[in-house]
């Protein structure tokens, strides 16, 4: 019993993860504590079946927050993390007749929910944006958009998870038309929009250069950076990929940006202010890191990244000038996630296989492998106080290594 109590204690301290990629949206965890020694099996401690889609869940005050589909309906729930037990659900209707070169991926969500000041933001798949209070799931306001765009989510459906900044929530709605726009959190009210280009797959990220506060994300064709308070564009440059796919979330690094997308290896940008005029310079670029769905996280002074390249390769470079430094074997999947703690990378590819690489090593050195469920794996895994959140095709577990 005792042994019980000191599990559900330590869960409900699990250190926040409210949104896509985590509190900074660098797939970093901030103080998650981690094994000294990474058992040899971990522990599912509760499992549910939740629908269908590849959103991640998110974690805030010990409780999980999904967004998913049953049938015809997007279902948001929340959850208690220590027990699995449900607090509410709120569902509502939203067909969604799926692309067909994206059958296999099903009609279920792909954008991550987001926790801010109280309140859970869900973008479903396609394209319905709703605000619920987190404590009680009552909903806030919702805009479909129909009326604004020929097409309210891209060709495969909507997959950019919505960003807080400040008293704002900013997310890129519509489909070949769209709008990066900023709503007031509270009220749904539009604070600004622009209308240079549709949405891609990719999410927008926060950074400062030179004092200012952008908003950066991949477009349908280019990368942009906005000022954050007003959605001014700064900068453009053009960035396309197959099949207008960028998919691929931007990382704010040592005064770079990492961007990367299917064919394009991945560069690292400076942006810069000269006189009047923003613009960006490239500092480095890899033809080896050429990433796809999976998005790179930094690790002190080495940048980690997972290529579609030999059907899917772990890259590790150095951040500074995007040398290699190593390559994993190849054939590891489809796509990644990446998530770093302490003093490990956690991997976990489409194949269900979490595996845990020293930070450090000088070479692709597999501390631990885990398989972690029966179906596929796309969504993001959470760190969850001494364990984590892993969503397959339908479920949601928690595995502890205590």
């Amino acid at each position: 019993m005792l042994a019980n109590i000191l599990v559900t204690l330590l869960l409900l301290a699990a250190v926040d993860w409210p949104q896509w990629r985590g509190p900074s949206r660098d797939g970093a965890t901030a103080g998650t504590e981690e094994p000294p020694v990474w058992p040899e099996k971990l522990q599912r401690k509760w499992v549910m079946r939740v629908g269908e889609g590849h959103s991640s869940p998110v974690l805030a005050g010990g409780r999980v927050y999904l967004h998913s589909r049953e049938g015809s309906l997007e279902v948001v729930r929340s959850i208690r993390l220590d027990s699995g037990q449900e607090l509410w659900k709120q569902t509502y209707d939203a067909p969604y007749t799926v692309n067909p070169a994206a059958t296999n991926h099903g009609k279920g969500v792909k954008s991550t929910p987001l926790v801010h000041v109280g309140r859970v933001y869900t973008l479903g798949i396609g394209g319905v944006l709703s605000c619920f209070d987190a404590a009680s799931g009552k909903l806030e306001w919702r805009h479909d958009f129909k009326n604004q765009f020929k097409s309210t989510s891209p060709e495969f459906g909507v997959a950019m998870s919505p960003v807080a900044d400040g008293g704002a929530v900013i997310a890129h709605v519509g489909g070949e038309e769209g709008a990066l726009t900023a709503f007031d959190a509270a009220t749904g009210k539009v604070k600004w929009s622009w209308t240079g280009d549709g949405p891609a797959y990719a999410s927008p990220v926060l950074a400062e250069f030179n004092g200012v506060r952008q908003v950066i994300t991949h477009t349908r064709k280019n990368v942009v950076g906005l000022r954050a308070s007003t959605g001014e564009l700064l900068w453009k440059i053009p960035f396309t990929t197959p099949y207008v796919q960028n998919s691929v979330t931007p990382l704010a690094v040592d005064g770079k940006l990492i961007i990367s997308g299917l064919s394009n290896g991945a560069f690292a940008l400076a942006v810069v202010k000269r006189g009047a005029q923003w613009t960006t310079e490239k500092v480095w670029h890899s033809d080896e890191a050429s990433m796809y769905m999976s998005s790179p996280v930094a690790f002190g002074s080495r940048l980690y990244a997972f290529s579609n390249k030999n059907k899917g390769q772990l890259v590790c470079l150095s951040a500074a000038n995007g040398k290699t430094i190593w390559t994993s074997p190849p054939r590891l999947g489809d796509n990644a996630a990446l998530v770093r703690t302490g003093k490990h990378l956690l991997m976990l590819t489409d194949n269900a296989e979490l595996t845990v690489l020293r930070g450090d090593a000088a070479t692709f050195e597999i501390a631990r492998k885990y398989a972690v469920a029966a179906s596929s794996t796309w969504a993001h895994p959470v760190p969850a106080g001494k364990g984590l959140l892993i969503k397959d095709v339908s479920s949601l577990a928690l595995w502890s290594w205590e």
